[in-house]
């Protein structure tokens, strides 16, 4: 296991008081050393999310921190394919006034040594008093590391798949503790098409949903899965944009053959059990897979690599037989705030958590697949 920090000390800490003015100098001061980074979007996006006057935004949602406090250790056990998660993971129990024990990705990735990095340089420098407060832990899976941490925390966060879930769900937490679990999800696109066409900075477009997508590899939950085209004009609306995804994607993104032959794959492997279609292309950095009627188990043949289920539609109410409860985000382009909310009223989805323009699938809030992180990760005292 190699260890940063002190587990023991984490256990011994004193909860803090959500949004103290610690904690936000200290992660505004963590921003202004990694919004530099320009090699690598993920880490710059973390930290501008936790900036002081970003975080000063959503302290103001609150109207009883007065009354609260951190429920006291949080351990995190964050996923292998995303760097950067841990990242917003340990701040959001920071934030609400947790010591924190973060198991980091089992990959190595150059992101989490830099954030790594950061966060010690300003603890060693600055804020040794916030040093109890942030553990950081790598191993691979192990029962007995997973029995430790799972009995000193109060509370618990999982991120990941079913397996990872059930593997730590062996090892028992304290009587009080509680436990937030983020599982495996997936998420569409919508495109209005008259609305994409009409249109003139349609590179935008493109960059955004590039980052939505091939950036993590379609590995985040929050990457669309399927695209949904709704509008007078699919078919030429389809020829432009995704000719423009293409040539971006052959541009930034490393297609391995080994990748190539994946998406065929899968592709042979829903063909053998629900009714598809290939779209031409001229090359494999996009594959459309098209369905007539998208629902829940589709997601069984999903893929990665530029890997898209694709559906017309006539109406926004025509996704209903995909939005089942692991569908996490809508992402869309061409629609008003008020078509979705309306939508959202009328029809109340089992599934979609969020939905968010193109280009904001992997911005991170503290309110996250319907959990209200602050309020579940600290407590309210009463007082009579």
């Amino acid at each position: 296991m190699q260890l940063i920090g002190s587990w023991e000390d984490a256990v011994n800490a004193s909860p803090l008081s959500p949004f103290s003015d610690i904690v936000l100098d200290f992660l505004n001061d963590l921003s202004k050393r990694l919004t530099g980074v320009r090699e690598y979007s993920d880490v710059a996006t973390f930290g501008f999310w936790c900036r002081k006057a970003a975080l000063h935004k959503d302290k103001a949602n609150y109207d009883d921190l007065g009354l609260r406090i951190g429920k006291g250790v949080v351990f995190h056990s964050t996923p292998s394919n995303v760097p950067v998660n841990f990242a917003f993971s340990f701040a959001a129990g920071l934030l609400a006034g947790n010591a924190n024990i973060v198991r980091l990705p089992g990959k190595d990735f150059e992101q989490v040594t830099i954030i790594i990095d950061a966060i010690k340089g300003l603890l060693e420098e600055k804020y040794i008093e916030l040093s109890p407060y942030a553990c950081f832990v790598k191993y691979q899976p192990d029962k007995e590391l997973h029995d430790l941490f799972s009995s000193v925390c109060d509370v618990r966060i999982i991120w990941g798949g079913d397996g990872t879930i059930n593997e730590l769900r062996a090892s028992p937490l304290k009587p009080r503790a509680t436990e937030l679990v983020f599982a495996d999800r997936y998420s569409i696109a919508v495109i209005n098409a008259d609305e994409y066409l009409k249109s003139v900075d349609k590179a935008s477009i493109t960059r955004s949903f590039y980052n939505d997508t091939y950036f993590s590899d379609q590995n985040a939950c929050t990457s669309p899965r399927i695209v949904f085209w709704l509008g007078a004009n699919k078919e030429e609306a389809k020829d432009v944009f995704w000719e423009n995804v293409r040539v971006m994607a052959r541009e930034k993104y490393e297609l391995t053959p080994v990748q190539s032959v994946g998406k065929l794959t899968a592709f042979y492997r829903a063909a053998a059990s629900v009714p598809v279609s290939l779209a031409d292309s001229v090359d494999n950095f996009v594959t459309r897979v098209c369905v007539n009627n998208a629902y829940e188990a589709l997601m069984n043949f999903k893929f990665n690599s530029g890997f898209f289920f694709e559906q017309d539609i006539e109406a926004l109410h025509d996704i209903l037989p995909i939005c089942g409860e692991r569908l996490q985000t809508l992402t869309y382009f061409g629609f008003s705030k008020d078509e979705l909310t309306s939508f959202i009223s009328e029809y109340r989805p089992k599934g979609i958590d969020r939905a968010v323009p193109f280009g904001k699938s992997m911005d991170f809030s503290l309110v996250w697949d319907g959990y209200d992180l602050i309020r579940h990760l600290s407590k309210r005292v009463t007082i009579l």
